[in-house]
């Protein structure tokens, strides 16, 4: 057994199937993975459960011969088990099948009332995979194990819940312990399945990680060890120009407080200097409030691109309190100019919301730097509205609105996805509740 923290590499579905069945042409028999995958979930809830009666609800295909594997090996180890089935046990096909022979006690339907007299629930229905609503019997013993309030550990995922986009199909399992195997899949951590997941545990099956190579995965956990390499950490010899020059654009004198926010934290994230654009009227309020960080006046898209031709102002933050309108585009545009790394946020993607390709032109055919959205689900559904109005999920959403925009878009929420052009994406595992305040976004831009 792993911590999730271990990997970073996030599978689709049709990923760790491919990792699966490369695993098995190398050498490794599909029921060796079975039993495997079935002997981590029963380590696991002996190391974090009491000896007590258990319920394990098989479904009819792979993740239910896990099931059968779980409900042997506690078994054997002492415990109560009552095993129930989805489906007439003679359907099961393959390893699943095998699995179940090796079970050597009775085999229940599953119905309503399965989770009766447990202590504690296994759930094998169906995995990652799932490709339809949950309905029926599961559906029903999913409700009436809810309400009893009786811990669930989930085979692989909770059953019910998307492995690609964590969404719920028609009614999910909310689980205590998830045990999945190998690495992670998008909807373990993408919401509502991260609510549904529980402690998150990845198990080492007998995958090599050289599947990984032959995959490709482009999905990732954003963590440190995704980008800890490339962190732009300061040398001995740093000076603060070398340790780059921020601009942050301000509002007028009743906006000012988004911008002062924002410029703080860039200067606590280590920019060398940092320095507010201010509009003539809000000089006074800004230099009242500030110290370290530096002040310019400037009023209108020339004024702005005269501040941007010193090169060593090297990045540019443009939105918070930045006010909707001409205005704010004709700053973005300038500013696009100057090749600066910009990131828009707030106001300045507001203020595109009736004309988004506009941006995207000025982004793909200026002399643009790196740029980096960061919408709220609002400010998403305005400058990509027909993105938001489709079907897509919320890693889909970011990945076809980065290649729209040709921008890196962090689509904020507790499950932070930043996706870039290319087709790479990232997903936050470890965000707060404490984020969820006003002003947390203006200091994240």
């Amino acid at each position: 057994m792993t911590d999730a923290t271990d990997s970073i590499e996030l599978l689709t579905v049709q990923e760790m199937g491919r990792a699966d069945a490369l695993t098995i042409k190398w050498g490794t028999t599909g029921l060796t993975l079975m039993e495997n995958a079935g002997r981590a979930v029963a380590d696991a809830i002996v190391a974090r459960f009491p000896q007590g009666p258990v319920s394990v609800l098989c479904g009819p295909g792979n993740n239910g011969g896990d099931g059968f594997v779980v409900a042997r090996l506690l078994a054997e180890r002492g415990w109560p088990v009552t095993l129930f089935l989805m489906g007439p046990r003679e359907k099961l096909k393959g390893d699943a099948a095998a699995a179940a022979d090796r079970w050597p006690g009775a085999v229940h339907p599953l119905a309503a009332d399965a989770g009766k007299g447990a202590s504690l629930i296994v759930d094998a229905i169906f995995g990652a995979g799932l490709a339809r609503d949950v309905d029926g019997s599961a559906a029903d013993a999913i409700r009436r194990i809810g309400e009893a309030g009786t811990p669930v550990i989930a085979v692989d995922i909770p059953t019910g819940i998307d492995g690609n986009t964590g969404q719920v199909r028609g009614a999910a399992f909310a689980a205590a312990l998830t045990v999945t195997f190998f690495r992670p899949k998008p909807g373990h951590l993408l919401l509502p399945g991260r609510l549904h997941c529980g402690e998150l545990a990845v198990a080492d099956i007998g995958i090599k990680s050289d599947v990984l190579a032959e995959i490709g995965p482009r999905t990732f956990v954003n963590a440190p060890p995704l980008w800890a390499s490339v962190f732009p950490r300061p040398r001995l010899d740093s000076h603060k120009y070398t340790r780059g020059h921020a601009v942050v654009v301000s509002g007028d004198a009743s906006h000012t407080g988004a911008a002062r926010l924002a410029a703080r934290g860039a200067l606590r994230a280590g920019a060398g200097l940092v320095t507010i654009a201010s509009p003539p009227s809000a000089m006074p309020v800004n230099a009242a409030h500030l110290t370290s960080i530096m002040l310019m006046p400037f009023e209108g898209a020339d004024a702005l691109t005269a501040i941007l031709e010193d090169k060593r102002k090297n990045a540019l933050l443009i939105g918070p309190g930045a006010g909707i309108g001409w205005e704010t585009r004709d700053n973005v545009l300038a500013a696009l100019l100057s090749g600066a790394a910009m990131v828009l946020d707030a106001d300045a993607l507001t203020s595109f919301a009736e004309i988004p390709r506009d941006l995207f032109v000025a982004i793909k055919g200026f002399f643009a730097g790196p740029v980096v959205m960061t919408p709220h689900e609002g400010e998403f559904a305005r400058l990509f509205p027909e993105i938001a109005a489709g079907e897509a999920d919320k890693l889909e959403r970011a990945l076809l609105a980065a290649a729209e925009a040709a921008a890196i878009v962090i689509l904020k929420g507790a499950d932070t996805v930043v996706a870039a052009p290319d087709g790479r994406a990232a997903i936050a595992r470890n965000a707060g509740p404490e984020l969820a305040t006003a002003g947390s976004g203006d200091v994240l831009a």
